[in-house]
């Protein structure tokens, strides 16, 4: 039902009018979300409330009452307003633009064409974190970590595990690497190995260093996937690592997918491009991330 105090009429074209007055009755006066109003009004505050969460991406109840002045029953009203109006997406304790909780992924064809650029620097960067000859990697499958094959230095001897058939594909023609092939079933969307069985696996391995890709990264969710599947594997993947490095573009930083499957305490490194957001920037600083700009 609308909140106390509001009554909402959405237009076939956005931005949506509201009616402030009593549920049963129009009155008071209308406006639309998007464009300038009084300050002290309902109307008002929920499409500043709105904006405040567009701009800060996730912000918790507290917080935005603490801004506006009001008490959190009030705030939890105009985020159920906002999101049945499909600007936000309430998640626990607060609230994140509607577009930054995604549920879907794209295929994997399309990802490797996806911010190619910036993907190929962020793998480059990342090459610095690569052990010494001797040393153990595994390699998540993605297709930033991907594009990491071509930065491996021809004189290091590594022995690498990946669960990822295209990179597996080509790591099995370079003589300085001893490939581990992680098996199980193979998902077509990403053409990774996943299942119980790479999961098994990844339980009895230890490497130096794993090189993790991710849909999305929060400070507050930690890193995310759509699938269980491949956040079952993932999760190993980052407990079987004395050091984790994630290679994501700046894309995937600020959303959140349906499952975590590491938070963020579990990153030592990540490396991502310069198109990163200057606060989500200082607040992984913050957390103790240490952040490679490729």
């Amino acid at each position: 039902e609308p909140a106390p105090g509001l009554l909402v009429r959405p237009r076939d074209d956005r931005p949506h009018t509201i009616a402030v007055g009593r549920n049963d009755e129009a009155v008071g006066h209308e406006f639309e979300l998007g464009r300038n109003h009084p300050d002290d009004n309902a109307a008002a505050r929920i499409d500043r409330v709105r904006l405040a969460v567009r701009d800060a991406r996730p912000l918790s109840v507290a917080a935005l009452a603490d801004r506006y002045g009001v008490t959190t029953e009030t705030v939890r009203r105009d985020l159920a307003l906002l999101e049945r109006l499909g600007h936000v997406r309430r998640v626990h304790g607060g609230a994140v633009p509607f577009a930054a909780l995604t549920v879907t992924e794209p295929a994997l064809a399309d990802r490797e064409h996806s911010r190619a650029d910036q993907k190929n620097r962020i793998a480059a960067a990342a090459a610095a974190f690569l052990p010494s000859s001797g040393g153990s990697v595994v390699f998540d499958a993605g297709t930033t970590t991907g594009r990491m094959v071509s930065a491996l230095p021809t004189d290091t001897e590594l022995t690498i595990a990946t669960n990822s058939v295209p990179i597996a594909a080509r790591l099995a023609a370079l003589p300085s690497v001893q490939l581990h092939l992680i098996g199980g079933r193979v998902r077509g969307v990403t053409q990774a190995a996943v299942g119980p069985d790479a999961v098994q696996f990844l339980e009895i391995l230890h490497v130096d260093v794993a090189f993790v890709g991710t849909n999305a990264l929060t400070v507050e969710h930690g890193l995310s996937t759509p699938d269980a599947d491949e956040a079952a594997v993932k999760r190993a993947i980052v407990r079987c690592a004395e050091r984790v490095v994630v290679v994501a573009d700046s894309s995937k930083i600020g959303r959140r997918t349906l499952l975590r499957f590491a938070p963020l305490a579990a990153v030592d490194v990540l490396v991502t491009d310069s198109d990163i957001d200057e606060t989500d920037l200082k607040q992984l600083a913050e957390h103790g991330i240490e952040v490679v700009i490729a």
